[in-house]
């Protein structure tokens, strides 16, 4: 069962036909009751109508025998205030239904309207006067057998006071074939109809789903091509619509370009790093061998020289790395004016300028290598001065670092903070770094919710900008 609506299509289309069977079922309850109840109305109408000509009759002082009773398909009693039939149809022959069963008159009741036949109705309490007939009719269901025929009837029974007879009630029936036959054919109209309507709603559901995941099963088939093969340049088939399987389309084809980028940027990563360390190691590497052969020109300090340098480029390369797989910073809060002016004072040639109590949160041990990066970054391309400056914008703690040296040009502001980048070709890798640093200080701004941008100081050199949010008091 679970294999059998395993499918999206099964499954709407399960739903839908579920849904329309008790839909069809509720409205087909409510026709049947509605029309039930209509033609029960017009039987009961049809009732009324006779027992009260036959009270109209009785009212102007008719006798028993001048009633018109013959109806053939409306049986009619005539019961005094005893419960005596004094009156019935003529072909009637059994009745069930009404207040008494019998079909046969009394023989003094059905001869003449005699005074001497009526003495104890003279005595009976009526809230009728003589000539009146009762507004209200009592209805009941029943049935009748009339010429050997027995069918059901709706009867009317109507209450009127007759001058010397007391008060008599009528019993007319109306036959109920009529409410039957439409009841039955409805329902076998809707035993037939239903089953094959919804058996056409989920045909058109089956197919209709069929037909709307089509494209989805495109977009899967290539994903899984796209798996199999590798190949992230490739891309998932965007239908010519404007509906959900299109978005789904243009957002995993989106996703893919993204991914695509990603796994570049690591390659491009493995890459970089993978020739950044190739130098020092096979510097190291030759200092070490040559100083086996011969000791007395083994460069002990050109080994260390190295041997920091590939420890400051491994403890970048594993910064990146945390902060590619998404680390958080510590929610700690300290005060970014105060970190600045701790940095400046160990630093010769570095500045503090305004320098503002601002508090920030985050993690103190990553934004103050970010200062650390900028600084070195600064002195690096300083003729003689870099100043550092902290101040509070609004909800924003702004620090600058600030350099007299050339600057950044406008079309190389990016790309100075993508990893290993140096726009100084001329410059030692030595002297130079490995062009992390720029890139660790992104990431890191980043990653505190703020941002770090460069642009041209009133030195004349690049002024960094690194704006944070600011905790407030209550925050």
């Amino acid at each position: 069962m679970r294999r059998l609506f395993g499918s999206v299509r099964a499954r709407a289309t399960l739903a839908a036909t579920l849904v329309v069977a008790v839909a069809l079922v509720a409205a087909g309850a409510a026709v049947l009751l509605s029309l039930r109840s209509n033609l029960l109305g017009q039987a009961g109408t049809q009732a009324e109508r006779t027992a009260r000509s036959v009270a109209t009759d009785l009212a102007v002082g008719k006798r028993y025998d001048e009633l018109s009773l013959d109806g053939d398909e409306e049986p009619v009693q005539v019961v005094d205030a005893n419960g005596t039939l004094v009156a019935v149809s003529e072909d009637l022959e059994k009745i069930g239904g009404t207040d008494t069963d019998a079909v046969k008159p009394r023989p003094s009741a059905s001869a003449s309207a005699g005074d001497d036949s009526d003495d104890d109705a003279d005595d009976h309490d009526s809230a009728l006067e003589p000539g009146e007939i009762d507004d209200r009719t009592t209805f009941t269901n029943g049935s009748a057998t009339i010429d050997g025929e027995r069918a059901d009837y709706r009867f009317a029974a109507v209450r009127v006071e007759v001058d010397g007879k007391g008060e008599l009630t009528v019993y007319a029936g109306a036959p109920l074939s009529a409410e039957q036959g439409a009841v039955r054919t409805a329902q076998t109209v809707m035993l037939i109809g239903f089953p094959l309507l919804l058996g056409v709603v989920a045909g058109v559901t089956w197919l209709v789903t069929r037909r709307a995941l089509r494209p989805v099963e495109g977009i899967r088939g290539e994903m899984a091509a796209i798996t199999a093969s590798e190949d992230l340049a490739r891309r998932v088939p965007v239908p010519d619509t404007h509906d959900e399987v299109a978005r789904l389309a243009r957002t995993t084809n989106e996703t893919l370009a993204a991914l695509e980028t990603s796994v570049e940027r690591q390659r491009r990563f493995v890459a970089d790093a993978s020739h950044e360390l190739r130098s020092p190691i096979a510097s190291l590497r030759t200092q070490l061998e040559v100083g086996v052969a011969h000791r007395e020109l083994l460069d002990l300090e050109g080994a260390v020289e190295d041997t920091v340098r590939l420890q400051r480029l491994a403890a970048d390369l594993l910064l990146l790395a945390r902060l590619d797989a998404g680390e958080r910073p510590a929610d700690a809060r300290f005060d970014l004016g105060a970190l600045a002016r701790e940095e400046a004072a160990r630093r010769k040639g570095v500045t503090s300028d305004t320098v503002d109590a601002v508090e920030v949160a985050g993690s103190r041990g990553q934004l103050e290598r970010l200062l650390a990066n900028l600084l070195d970054n600064a002195q690096r391309h300083a003729r003689s001065a870099v100043t550092v400056c902290v101040l509070r914008d609004g909800d924003h703690a702004v620090l600058e670092v600030a350099d007299d040296g050339d600057g950044v040009p406008e079309g190389d502001r990016e790309r100075v903070f993508e990893r290993f980048v140096r726009l100084d070709a001329a410059r030692s890798r030595d002297d130079g770094g490995a062009g992390l640093g720029l890139a660790i200080a992104r990431d890191v701004a980043v990653r505190h919710g703020g941002t770090l941008t460069v642009r041209n100081a009133p030195a004349g050199g690049a002024l960094f900008e690194l704006r944070l949010p600011v905790v407030t008091s209550d925050g």
